[in-house]
Formats: structure tokens, sequence, C-alpha cells
């Protein structure tokens, strides 16, 4: 539990992210005072800078390797959009874009002492799409500061984009999937099987079960996206950004 100075300290901390990407002015990383020792008080400055964008759209969720715990972030819902899209009113400046899978709930699933079967979980899935996510930043490069100083920066959510619903997408074996990533018609990023995550299906039950304390349970309507499959690449004003799954369709939008 997170309470007194500390809370204080987090506070300021959101608040000086929230800062520096409404300005386009980024920094170096949090003064070390301000900067998160834990991942609970990483997720305390991703839901206090949440507040600034309002309501919720969905979360994304992902893990570095196949065995490794993941983590959560909130998706504003002014942030998502669909494909074709031009991105206007937004402020970008770091314009990192990963291709990736992503599934909107048909039905509410809220917190319960017994823990939702993965069977429930993909029954209450309205459908799965193709999707890039945007990654923005109030650090200069997050690669140089400190590792929660990025998880608590919205673990670097920028905005959302996604594709049309896959018919029968439950036949797709996503470890054998081919993705490519292309921007202004030029591939960059050409993988197979490559979410970080290992089985991304395993993503979804976790946060309706683990992460449920702190989203309050996923709702008809949210989106999940499931991390990266091709890595960061970096855009710049003006690109076309389009990412191609070979079974799990296209989506594409431009930065103005």
């Amino acid at each position: 539990m997170i309470t007194g100075s500390r809370q204080k300290d987090l506070m300021d901390a959101a608040d000086m992210l929230v800062d520096a990407r409404r300005t386009c002015h980024p920094i170096a990383d949090l003064p070390k005072g301000l900067q998160p020792t834990t991942l609970e008080e990483a997720y305390f400055v991703q839901d206090r800078m949440s507040l600034a964008y309002e309501r919720i759209g969905g979360w994304k969720v992902g893990a570095p390797g196949a065995d490794a715990t993941p983590t959560f972030a909130p998706m504003p819902a002014d942030w998502i959009t669909c494909t074709g899209c031009e991105l206007r009113g937004l402020t970008h400046r770091f314009r990192g874009v990963e291709a990736e899978i992503a599934f909107k709930m048909g039905a509410d699933l809220l917190p319960r002492e017994t823990p939702y079967t993965r069977d429930e979980v993909f029954s209450a899935v309205a459908s799965m799409h193709p999707a890039i996510e945007i990654l923005e930043t109030g650090l200069i490069d997050p690669e140089q500061a400190t590792k929660l100083s990025g998880v608590a920066d919205m673990a670097l959510h920028g905005g959302f984009v996604y594709g049309n619903a896959v018919a029968d997408w439950q036949s797709i074996d996503f470890s054998k999937e081919t993705v490519s990533l292309a921007v202004d018609g030029a591939v960059r990023v050409q993988r197979t099987g490559s979410n970080t995550a290992g089985d991304l299906t395993r993503l979804l039950p976790w946060l309706v079960n683990e992460g449920a304390s702190r989203t309050e349970g996923l709702r008809k309507g949210d989106w999940i996206t499931t991390g990266s499959w091709t890595g960061i690449t970096i855009a710049t004003a003006g690109s076309t950004v389009e990412a191609t799954f070979v079974h799990a369709g296209r989506v594409a939008f431009r930065f103005a």
C-alpha cells in the first residue's frame, strides 16, 4: 500500500511525465527521488497519468519472454482508432510502432473469487484483429532511462489502431504466423512466431484473473492488445505504417 509522502512523490512523477508528453519537452529520466522502485509504484504512476486522459478503452498486456510474468498498462479510449485513419489531434514525437494481435471483448468479465478458465475467457471475446500500437513517451530515450520509469510512463503507450475483425481466428496457429511491418512501403521487419510472450493466448486469461484488482474487470467493448511481434520501429511525421499478418489480416494508418 502506497501512502503518505511516497504517494505525493509518485503523483509528482506522473504530473512530470504528462507535462513532458503534452509539451513535447521530454526528460532524460525522472528525478531519482521520484523514480518508481517497485512495479506497484510504476502502476500507481500509470493510473495517475491515465486520469489526465479520461476514459480507459482497454489494456495493453505483454511479457518479455515465454516464462516471464506479464505486465500491463491502460489504453485511453481517445487514443483508439481504426485502420485507414490519419492520426491528428494527438501529440506525436517518438512515433514508435509495433505490430500486434488484439481482442475486443464481447461480454463483461468481472472480478470473482474463482479464477476464470481459459475457455470462459475466450468465450467472452467478440473478435480478434490485427493491430498497431503507437509508442510515445515523455522520456528522451526510454532505453537510457531506468526500466521502471518507462513502465510508469504508460508503458510507452501512445495510441492503438485496429484492423478488421478476422473470421475463424481460433484456427490460426500463432506460433507459425508471419507478420511484416512496412513504413512508406518499405518492409522494415518480417518475422514468424515472434510475439515476445511466446504463447500470446496466455496473456488474456492472465489479465482477467491476475490483473482484476487493478482493472476492476474487463467490460464488453474493451480492447486488449497482446504485445509486440516486431519490436519497436521508428516512423516519422507523414509516414504511412502498415502491418500485414499472413492469416490475421492487415492494418494501416498515416501520421499527419
